[in-house]
């Protein structure tokens, strides 16, 4: 079994897992104890799934799973620490380096989409799109690290964001590998159409204004 097989078989697994669970807090209550649990193996099965995408982009050379990979750890990452931040004295070094990594990506991102179509590669339009999503989170965080965020509990409605955020990652990947029938630019999108709407309900109902 070569390095990448083996690879494969953990992410497939975890990626399979975090899907199945991240699906099933989704449709279910939010915030109690059995949210908390599952919210774990979600975190942990998909993050486990991102990371090892990052060596398997590298062993197979593939745009897609690498985009994919950063931005999903990105957001596994920012959404768990907002769970830990209730006011800007809880904002460490660590959170700051999280954004600044993905503020570094959002920029290469958005520069690879633009040389991309202008080569006409439509591929290019979607890279675009992720890097320009990741830069408006970059510019969240900034906002409320600095505490000049206009929401009170704003580390929760972030924590809405960034997880939901990165099972439309995770599911956007899925359907791209196993699409067959939609056009590859719909199937990129679709989760993100889909499941954005959701976010802007859970985050808005959850929200305190000051």
């Amino acid at each position: 079994m070569t390095l990448f097989n083996f690879l494969l078989i953990i992410h497939v697994i975890g990626g399979s897992v975090s899907l199945l669970v991240g699906s099933y807090i989704l449709s279910t209550k939010k915030g109690d104890q059995r949210h908390k649990k599952w919210g774990i193996i979600f975190f942990y099965t998909m993050l486990t799934a991102a990371l090892i995408s990052l060596p398997m982009s590298y062993l197979h050379s593939n745009h897609f799973l690498f985009i994919v990979g950063v931005f999903t750890t990105y957001m596994l990452m920012s959404g768990k620490r907002y769970l830990a931040i209730k006011n800007t004295n809880d904002v460490t070094l660590f959170d700051w380096l999280i954004t600044c990594i993905m503020f570094v990506f959002g920029i290469l991102f958005i520069i690879f989409g633009i040389i991309r179509l202008i080569d006409g590669v439509y591929f290019g339009l979607v890279i675009l799109v992720f890097g320009m999503i990741g830069l408006s989170f970059v510019r969240q965080d900034y906002t409320n690290f600095k505490g000049n965020s206009t929401v009170l509990n704003v580390w929760l409605t972030a924590h809405i964001q960034r997880m939901t955020g990165s099972y439309i990652a995770s599911s956007t990947a899925f359907l791209v590998v196993n699409n067959t029938f939609l056009p590859p630019i719909i199937a990129w999108m679709l989760p993100t159409i889909i499941l954005t709407p959701l976010i802007i309900k859970w985050s808005r109902k959850n929200a305190v204004l000051k």
